[in-house]
Order: C-alpha cells, then sequence, then structure tokens
C-alpha cells in the first residue's frame, strides 16, 4: 500500500505564492507520474498538473499554464507544486495521486490508484 500526504496549503491573498508538497511512502510500486488535482466545493475534481519520473516531461491544465509549476524529487518519492500569483478561482482543496502504471499524460482522475487526503488552498480577493 501507498500512502501520499499533501502540506503547504494555507489562506492567502490573490496575486500570492505557495508551494504544495506531497510525500508518499509505503512499498515501492512500478509508477511513471505523479499528478495534482483540485476540487472547490460543488465542482468536480479538476486535473491541474502532472510530471513524470522519467525524462522530465509535465502537463498543465489551461487554467493554471504560465503560473504553476510542478517538479519533483525522484529520491525522496516527493512532488511539489509551485503556485504563483493565486486568484480567487485557484480555491480548493488539493488532492496529490499517483497511478500503478502510466499512460501519459493520465489526465483523468480514474486513471490514478493512490490519493492523499488533500489539502486546502483558499485564496482570498
Amino acid at each position: 500500500q501507498v500512502q501520499l500526504v499533501e502540506s503547504g496549503g494555507g489562506l492567502v491573498q490573490a496575486g500570492d505564492s505557495l508551494r504544495l508538497s506531497c510525500a508518499a511512502s509505503g512499498r515501492t510500486f512500478s509508477t511513471y507520474t505523479m499528478g495534482w488535482f483540485r476540487q472547490a466545493p460543488g465542482k468536480e475534481r479538476e486535473f491541474v498538473a502532472v510530471v513524470s519520473w522519467s525524462g522530465g516531461r509535465t502537463d498543465y491544465a489551461d487554467s493554471v499554464k504560465g503560473r504553476f509549476a510542478i517538479s519533483r524529487d525522484t529520491a525522496k518519492n516527493t512532488v511539489y507544486l509551485q503556485m504563483d500569483r493565486l486568484k480567487p478561482e485557484d480555491t480548493a482543496v488539493y488532492y496529490c495521486a499517483v497511478p500503478k502504471t502510466s499512460s501519459w499524460p493520465n489526465r483523468w482522475p480514474h486513471e490514478y490508484d493512490y490519493w492523499g487526503p488533500g489539502t486546502q488552498v483558499t485564496v482570498s480577493s
């Protein structure tokens, strides 16, 4: 079993920055990606970003391109999400997730097998 724990969320003002972290632990399994999703009240869970563990490939949702950056530390089994120029519409619970197998770019929640409990990001005007 794999456990994922997000951290770094909080309450910030529009235009501020946050960096989220997701640490994976437990049994090792074959995977090539780690992804970030978010869910706002009354909304469906939506894709934010994904990074490949091999090759350094990344993909982003259109709503965050140019503002968010995903990165990884493979040795630590950790993925980061740097969020700059935050907007009120970025307010959501942010989740990290890992699939057992990769089909790049893995933009759909059903492709992921392991999920963290989420961390709240609130952006005030």
